[in-house]
């Protein structure tokens, strides 16, 4: 059973810093690959940043490069995104998913193969 846990959305003001967390099951896990996606209303889902679990390579939005980090702890099975900087056009629901193919996480729009239910990050 694949779980997506999201955690650690809040409201921030511009330039402010928020941590978002995402607690996978071992079959999420078992898709090499967790990362975090964003959705703002009336926007297409835009895929920010992801790794694969088994390489640690990292994939980084060119929107978020520089002020948005993921990284993963195998021991919690948890993966991090710390969101540094943070403008009012990251304001969106933000999801944690897992999906191995990268098309995914370059194309905007593109579906990716699970998701969790979403943390909302408003920046004032």
């Amino acid at each position: 059973h694949v779980q997506l846990v999201e955690s650690g959305g809040g409201s921030v003001q511009a330039g402010g810093s928020l941590r978002l967390s995402c607690a996978a099951s071992a079959s999420a896990s078992s898709t090499n690959c967790i990362g975090w996606f964003r959705q703002a209303p009336g926007k297409e889902r835009e895929g920010l940043a992801a790794v694969w679990l088994l390489q640690s390579r990292p994939y980084y939005a060119d929107s978020v490069k520089g002020r948005f980090t993921i990284s993963h702890d195998s021991a919690k099975n948890t993966v991090y995104l710390q969101m540094n900087s943070l403008k009012p056009e990251d304001t969106a629901m933000y999801y944690c998913a897992a999906d191995s193919r990268e098309r995914g996480w370059r194309t905007l729009g593109a579906p990716l193969l699970y998701s969790g239910q979403g943390t909302q990050v408003t920046v004032s």
